[in-house]
């Protein structure tokens, strides 16, 4: 079977194992007081170009997003975001469980735009009676998005900008980050999302981690007692050293953007592929995540062979589904899947 579900369904890049295998037996301090977990702060914070900012590693993307959003807001804040966010759809009420409303805004092809975030706050404000209500405290954005759509610069900087006119921080979801900064058409470095977001996390686990993000905070007084905020989330992990040493990997030798670069290029192979075989793109991705338009009984057939997810619902003649490459992602998958598809 070819594996197109999710970019997490594999263990980890053999780099990376080979990294936690050779210091497998070494003794070190906990809680990421280790010296491989130190280098690899270093290694993000050079390659962020922001020597000030705190690096903390937590296990997974919700529990980051939990943790970090926490921390954020004010007990009478909730945090902006699309309405198909990842923190409003996927994480079964995560942030609303540590105490803070999702305030969903509309999306466009999965980005929120600055004038609405803009025309919310200044709504909200203007009503006499908002002291009952709850605040929009930070804004929550995802790059990619869940539609694997990306923001410009341009965009990232509208953004940040409102934010900050506001008061409010802006907070990047980059659980897919490395794919983004690979994908077509992108304009923005990772130094950009460093000055532009105050709280962004580089995402390990969809990028060749067994586990692992990485919270950045370029802005530290807006998370100023962060080691205490993880472990009262229970998202501190004793053996700290697994991630310091998979980050260091990840961040050494050019890893990180070499996964990136593998995994959308099959991505687009496989996009194009289906285009000139007659089906619809749905959406525009230039990023690793495809989402296509597909007769049912295509569908049947490929998944023979090719594993995949649909996206919604299955319908009645025809449903869309996406095809998502990763680190694991070889040529020879992608060559079956098309010879598959045109019925070879």
């Amino acid at each position: 079977m070819i594996h197109f579900d999710s970019d997490y369904t594999a263990g980890a890049h053999p780099e990376v194992l080979g990294r936690l295998v050779a210091t497998n037996a070494e003794h070190t301090a906990g809680y990421g007081n280790d010296p491989y977990t130190a280098h690899a702060k270093a290694l993000i914070r050079e390659a962020i170009g922001s020597a000030d900012a705190e690096v903390m590693f937590l296990v997974g993307g919700t529990q980051t997003n939990a943790t970090a959003i926490d921390g954020l807001l004010s007990r009478w804040e909730g945090v902006l975001a699309a309405e198909s966010g990842h923190i409003a759809v996927h994480e079964a009420g995560a942030i609303e469980a540590s105490g803070h409303k999702v305030l969903t805004l509309p999306h466009y092809a999965g980005k929120v735009k600055a004038e609405d975030v803009e025309h919310y706050i200044a709504e909200f404000y203007a009503d006499e009676t908002y002291p009952h209500m709850v605040a929009p405290g930070m804004l929550y954005i995802s790059q990619p998005t869940e539609y694997g759509t990306i923001y410009s610069r341009h965009e990232l900087e509208a953004l940040s900008e409102v934010c900050h006119r506001r008061n409010i921080p802006l907070y990047i979801d980059g659980a897919r980050l490395g794919y983004a900064l690979a994908a077509e058409g992108a304009d923005f470095t990772l130094g950009d999302i460093a000055r532009l977001a105050d709280v962004f996390y580089i995402g390990g686990t969809k990028l060749g981690t067994l586990f692992g993000e990485a919270l950045v905070c370029t802005n530290r007084a807006l998370l100023p007692n962060l080691f205490p905020l993880v472990k009262q989330h229970g998202a501190l992990l004793a053996k700290g050293r697994l991630l310091g040493v998979q980050f260091e990997a990840m961040f050494s030798d050019g890893l990180y953007e070499r996964i990136g670069r593998e995994a959308v290029k099959h991505a687009i192979r496989l996009r194009e592929a289906f285009r000139s075989a007659g089906y619809e793109v749905v959406i525009e991705s230039p990023t690793n995540q495809q989402f296509i338009r597909l007769p049912n009984d295509t569908i049947d057939r490929l998944r023979q062979e090719v594993s995949f997810d649909y996206w919604g619902p299955r319908g009645e003649k025809e449903s869309i589904v996406r095809l998502v490459t990763g680190w694991a992602t070889t040529e020879e998958d992608v060559d079956r899947c098309i010879a598959v598809l045109n019925g070879k």
